[in-house]
């Protein structure tokens, strides 16, 4: 990502220890940024620096914030990357758990953006917040519908607070598809369901973390200084329409 230059400027990525986060924490890192990382479990060689949090707790939240400004002295990006949800029938999740889930995907980006927001506003280069959706907001997410639910709000809330919070902060999103990470071979039946998957994906893969990433560190930077209140999807073209699947098959059978 040459020219996109962060030295000086402090970075917060929550979830930042695994996966797309960690791919997230390194290419602000390679790009010359401080960053701190939070996670409720320290990683053997964390990005940056590392804050042990749970994103769901308000005062987890304000320790990270404080922390990356008492070492630096000022907050430039936030990236709310920490969620998920494990599989659940919606006709017999429990109240607790679709509770649990959207505190975690929503109402805790939300809380991190308030606390992120209040130091921005105060700096007179304001800041950028940037939010990790999920193509399980903008479709159906049968089994896991707690979690499209709110990564579908996470969606709306980003365009609302890119109104409220201009002009000293830009508020944007990125739709993530469906992404290669440690978890991925439980998640999808192991090499054979990952390679089932990337075959419905029009690129031909399932993403990287990295791809995610880079997405991220444009939309934080100087290079995109008049968008804010949108998403950018990277989902590798989407998933191919199930009706030219029956078409075909229909075609096969005459």
């Amino acid at each position: 990502m040459a020219g996109l230059d962060f030295t000086g400027r402090t970075v917060v990525v929550t979830g930042g220890t695994r996966g797309i986060g960690e791919g997230i924490a390194q290419v602000f890192a390679d790009a010359g940024a401080t960053v701190f990382v939070c996670g409720r479990r320290p990683p053997e060689d964390p990005v940056g620096t590392f804050v042990a949090a749970d994103v769901r707790k308000i005062e987890d939240i304000l320790r990270v914030v404080e922390a990356a400004v008492a070492a630096t002295g000022r907050l430039d990006v936030l990236v709310n990357n920490a969620g998920g949800s494990p599989p659940a029938d919606a006709a017999t999740a429990s109240p607790r758990f679709s509770e649990a889930i959207l505190r975690l995907n929503l109402i805790a980006p939300l809380n991190f953006a308030q606390a992120a927001n209040a130091v921005m506003q105060a700096q007179d280069a304001g800041g950028v917040i940037v939010n990790i959706g999920s193509v399980s907001g903008i479709r159906p997410s049968p089994g896991t519908a707690a979690y499209g639910a709110a990564k579908a709000g996470l969606s709306s809330l980003t365009r609302s607070l890119a109104v409220e919070w201009a002009p000293k902060v830009r508020v944007v999103g990125v739709i993530g598809g469906p992404i290669r990470t440690e978890a991925a071979d439980a998640h999808y039946g192991g090499e054979e369901g990952i390679a089932a998957v990337g075959r419905t994906i029009p690129l031909g893969r399932m993403g990287s973390p990295m791809d995610i990433a880079s997405a991220v560190l444009f939309l934080a930077s100087e290079a995109a200084p008049w968008v804010t209140g949108a998403e950018l999807v990277v989902h590798g073209g989407g998933e191919r329409p199930a009706f030219l699947g029956a078409v075909e098959e229909a075609e096969e059978g005459s």
